[in-house]
């Protein structure tokens, strides 16, 4: 029941929120803390995730920041008085922020930054992104993607998936050192409603990526593990080969697409700007 209530109040605001935001290139609306890149708001101090969009879009204005290891950590900088403001996903903001959330007594401002869209990303040069662009297309195909977007609320923000033929590596074929291992490792962090825990503790990894991560798992032929990292770090976790691949509401920067084989964009988003 709770996650039904969640995903209704999320898609209400994704449908308005998502239609403010414009493309990439329009200007920032402006808020009560000022538009963006005022000196107003270079006064304030911004709590971001260490490595996320978020921080880059603050950094990019020139806001003053105070980098953390998680978006829900930013959070609780803002709740605590220790930040005057958080930069988080538009996505996570819906589920996080305002009441009947984690975070009742924090709102989500008409500040947006910008407007990004997600991929997923792997090692550079993995063929494992083209075995999920063909299975991304295939859910969209047969409405298995809009589901799962409808059940957490993301539907709004869904994008429309071409469908596409798997091409395998000739040679160091991620796709097959996967199924020899016989798992999928995904590189997380808790996120709702991208990734989250249901019950606080239980292991148990639901949400929009990770229910799309388990169909791809099943196509595989393979087991599922879903793995907590630190954002910052996940480039090293992809090349260490502790994850396979990172499915978290990653934005598509410059930088995340020069240092990943990322899939193709999958939904919408935008960041926003959290305050008391």
């Amino acid at each position: 029941m709770m996650k039904k209530l969640m995903a209704l109040a999320l898609a209400g605001m994704m449908t308005l929120s998502l239609a403010a935001c414009g493309n990439s290139n329009a200007p920032a609306a402006s808020s009560g803390s000022g538009s963006a890149g005022s000196d107003e708001d270079a006064a304030l101090t911004y709590a971001v995730e260490a490595g996320s969009a978020g921080e880059e879009v603050a950094l990019e204005n020139g806001f003053s920041v105070v980098s953390v290891d998680s978006q829900a950590k930013a959070l609780m900088e803002v709740e605590a008085g220790t930040a005057d403001a958080a930069i988080i996903d538009l996505l996570m903001a819906g589920a996080m922020v305002g009441e009947g959330t984690s975070y009742p007594d924090l709102k989500v401002t008409d500040q947006k930054l910008n407007s990004e869209e997600y991929g997923i990303g792997c090692r550079k040069g993995s063929d494992l992104a083209s075995y999920i662009n063909a299975v991304l297309g295939e859910a969209y195909a047969d409405g298995t993607m809009q589901t799962i977007a409808e059940t957490y609320g993301v539907q709004e923000a869904l994008l429309p998936q071409e469908t596409s033929e798997f091409t395998a590596s000739e040679a160091d074929s991620d796709v097959a050192y996967i199924q020899d291992k016989g798992t999928l490792i995904v590189g997380i962090t808790n996120f709702a409603p991208m990734d989250y825990e249901e019950t606080a503790g239980s292991g148990e990894w639901i949400g929009f990526d990770a229910d799309m991560a388990k169909l791809v798992a099943e196509k595989l032929g393979v087991e599922i593990q879903f793995v907590e990292i630190e954002w910052d770090n996940k480039v090293f976790e992809l090349n260490g080969k502790t994850i396979d691949v990172v499915w978290n509401g990653m934005t598509l920067t410059d930088a995340v697409m020069e240092a990943m084989e990322c899939t193709n964009a999958y939904c919408q988003n935008a960041q926003v700007v959290i305050s008391k």
